[in-house]
């Protein structure tokens, strides 16, 4: 069993930067492929990052391609995802994810637990 906990969500200007974090519990983080993943009301969660359990294979959606950066501290049980030229259209509920998988997934059904969510909110 693990349980997720999202922080730094916020409200940001268009162009600025927010690093949100996901803390776990539990010793078997480092096990875990780690995803980030929004939604906004009315539509469908989305997939935004994924990083493997070492760190060593990671993946973007292309909307956040070259913009947002996700990393992982095993020591620390925490996964980051730092945001940085953010957008209105950035605007979501974020969610990290753990997979039993080590690489984990860009699909959310491939996830095993999940986080309650930090508001992220881009004005322009």
């Amino acid at each position: 069993q693990v349980q997720l906990v999202e922080s730094g969500g916020g409200l940001v200007q268009a162009g600025g930067s927010l690093r949100l974090s996901c803390a776990a519990s539990g010793r078997t983080f480092s096990r875990y492929g780690m995803g980030w993943f929004r939604q906004v009301p009315g539509k469908e969660r989305e997939f935004v990052a994924r990083i493997s359990s070492n760190g060593g294979r990671i993946t973007y959606a292309d909307s956040v391609k070259g913009r947002f950066t996700v990393s992982r501290d095993n020591a620390k049980s925490t996964m980051y995802l730092q945001m940085n030229s953010l957008k209105p259209e950035d605007t979501a509920v974020y969610y990290c994810a753990a997979d039993r998988d080590l690489y984990g997934s860009i699909l959310q059904r491939d996830y095993d637990y999940w986080g309650q969510g930090t508001q992220v909110t881009v004005s322009s």
